[in-house]
């Protein structure tokens, strides 16, 4: 994890009262030749390139716009002042 990201918080929904800061989109392979990895294993590691991303856009909470697709998912990155 990037400094600044362990503090960056993710929420399912837009937060109250914060500003958007912008949208990240983040991407791992999510198979490899015929094998597919695991989807939770997937999603994990998206998150916390999304919360790497997060702190360059001045943001400290990120929020999944949509379930992963091809292993690509986009975020919100909003600053909550938290």
């Amino acid at each position: 994890m990037a400094p600044g990201a362990s503090a960056v918080r993710v929420v399912t929904g837009p937060p109250a009262g914060c500003e958007k800061r912008g949208e990240v989109v983040v991407s791992v392979k999510d198979s490899i030749a015929f094998y597919e990895r695991n989807h939770l294993k997937v999603r994990e590691e998206l998150e916390t390139l999304a919360r790497n991303e997060a702190p360059g856009l001045n943001a400290d909470t990120v929020q999944p716009l949509g379930p992963p697709t091809n292993g690509e998912q986009r975020y919100a990155a909003w600053r909550c002042g938290r």
